[in-house]
């Protein structure tokens, strides 16, 4: 039997679709269906990769996640990332296709909707419901000819609609209505109810507006969603960063003092921003996306992050003095590492001989790790398992703990053994070291096969390597992606830079346990919205009876509490 669907679109981008999404999947996970998400078409910097090496946007992830599921491409089968101001790589199923301007795109948007429909039909036979999420507004009239994401999609899986909107922003009302008037009347009886998210205030001041609303949409409010600031779910894309602090300060709830700080440079094509967010939740640790030479301070510890325009974005963090600054900080000790992209502007150089990634064959890095990168057309995506060097991070004495649970198998690293670590690679390009660089890591696995180049039966150990570091240990860079997800790997990073500050080092029990923190706000997130969303009505809409009602309601609508 083909599953039911429901859908979620907004009434504009970063109106709060991803997590309403989110948030239905988990709920219907935690009532025993077998839910998955899925979104046609996602334009993001912000990707994962499958166990099967494949591409998708990082918000499905979380979605899958929260659905209880692995990501699969088929949840979000179209990937776009863009590469300039008029076009984008172009990922159908995981795999680039290539790179397209916006006119050519929409010239193919045929065989991108083929695609968008047969991923979902895969998904259809496995599950009995699918949450689709819509993408912007459904309500671009210059944009509907070419719609796959939004009312198109709908209309494909015959699935009502939710239509979010984000009060805090101002003028809800009119933004509710005004999309309605500019779907056609087909599409505006798709539409079967509205979610007003980020609340904050009286609920009694807002219910007016609501039956005044509902009388000239003739469409109920299912549920006003409270601001919350304290349930942590990945974002879509860095528009984000505007909201998290664009600032050399960043809330921390220790004092200064006692506290280490890291900046993350928020370069201007930044990728795989969420590599950092669980960063911002460890005690002690103050966290800052910084753009320009004086939002830096005196920072513990420098992250230049991952990007997709490697060379542009080495140019422009030249251009307005933030490379100076970082070479000045590095020399009065702060640690300097770098992800993917950030680790190539480490180097010496990058070559771009074929021109894969800009006009530009050639351009000097910022030479704080001795190694050398030569970009190629082919992109490298995979998932990694890898065992880290002794001399990854300064003095492993640091660690100052028994490993956590989730990395018991590996070595200890109070010994001075290495241990192993778990990440992915999105990358262009490939990284030769120098004389004065060594390995970060050891690859042991790629996308669950076992990385072997040397001869076994000799006793030979030759799997590939990835990332650098200084001979000093004060410059670090990686290709992987996550890495701050492994808590021992967090850890010693952590107790590296409070060991060098003279502070007292965290323990085990003062770590926060990543995929036990993912969990946990899941759940959050999910009670949450069955305290405020008509899950009733809900339920009805994909054809069924809600298992449970945990709402408090006296008039039939979900309200906030209190």
């Amino acid at each position: 039997m083909s599953a039911k669907a429901i859908m979620v679109q907004g009434t504009g981008s970063n109106v709060g679709k991803s997590v309403i999404v989110c948030a239905l999947c988990r709920i219907f996970h935690e009532d025993g269906i077998r839910v998955a998400p899925f979104k046609s078409q996602n334009m993001s910097l912000n990707s994962y990769v499958t166990l099967d090496g494949k591409e998708m946007g990082r918000a499905q992830v979380a979605q899958a996640y929260a659905s209880g599921l692995p990501p699969a491409v088929e949840m979000n089968p179209i990937l776009l990332k863009p590469t300039g101001e008029n076009g984008a790589q172009v990922i159908a199923m995981g795999i680039p296709v290539r790179h397209m301007k916006a006119s050519e795109y929409y010239e193919n948007k045929g065989s991108m909707l083929d695609v968008a429909v047969k991923a979902y039909a895969a998904l259809e036979k496995r599950f009995d419901v699918i949450v689709i999420e819509g993408a912007g507004s459904p309500a671009e009239i210059n944009l509907k000819e070419n719609d796959i994401v939004n009312m198109k999609m709908a209309e494909v899986a015959n699935a009502p609609v939710i239509l979010v909107v984000d009060i805090e922003r101002g003028g809800a009302f009119a933004w509710i209505v005004g999309t309605l008037e500019l779907l056609d009347s087909a599409e505006r009886e798709r539409v079967c109810g509205v979610i007003i998210n980020k609340f904050r205030g009286d609920f009694e001041i807002l219910k007016p507006g609501i039956e005044m609303l509902e009388e000239r949409i003739k469409k109920p409010v299912l549920g006003v969603i409270p601001y919350f600031n304290d349930i942590e779910i990945e974002d879509e894309d860095s528009v984000c960063l505007e909201s998290k602090g664009n600032k050399t300060e960043d809330y921390c709830e220790m004092p200064e003092s006692e506290c280490i700080t890291i900046a993350v440079v928020r370069l201007p094509r930044i990728s795989n921003f969420t590599d950092f967010d669980i960063l911002r939740r460890e005690t002690g640790v103050r966290v800052c996306f910084v753009d320009t030479v004086h939002s830096f301070g005196t920072p513990d510890l420098i992250i230049i992050p991952g990007t997709k325009n490697t060379i542009g974005d080495l140019a422009f963090i030249k251009e307005s003095g933030i490379a100076d600054r970082i070479l000045d900080l590095a020399e009065k000790g702060s640690l300097i590492m770098g992800i993917c992209g950030g680790y190539q502007m480490l180097g010496k150089e990058i070559l771009d001989p074929q021109k894969s990634e800009s006009s530009s064959s050639h351009i000097k890095g910022l030479g704080l790790l001795d190694v050398v990168t030569t970009f190629f057309p082919q992109k490298i995506t995979y998932q990694v398992k890898a065992r880290l060097y002794n001399n990854s991070i300064g003095n492993r004495d640091n660690v100052d703990c028994d490993p956590p649970e989730t990395v018991k198998s590996g070595a200890d690293p109070r010994d001075g053994t290495p241990y192993e670590v778990t990440g992915y690679e999105i990358h262009m390009g490939k990284t030769q070291l120098l004389e004065e660089a060594l390995p970060f890591s050891k690859i042991i696995e790629r996308s669950g096969r076992v990385v072997q180049t040397g001869n076994s039966d000799k006793g030979e150990d030759m799997g590939l390597e990835d990332g650098a570091v200084s001979r000093d240990g004060k410059v670090v860079g990686t290709y992987l992606h996550g890495i701050f997800d492994n808590d021992l790997f967090r850890l010693e990073v952590i107790n590296s830079l409070r060991q060098k500050r003279g502070l007292s080092l965290l323990s085990q029990n003062e770590l926060t346990v990543a995929d036990r923190e993912k969990e946990r706000h899941y759940k959050r997130l999910a009670d949450v919205t069955r305290r405020h969303l008509d899950m009733d009505v809900i339920y009805s809409l994909i054809g069924t009876h809600s298992p449970s009602v945990r709402m408090n309601r006296k008039d039939g609508r979900a309200r906030p509490n209190g």
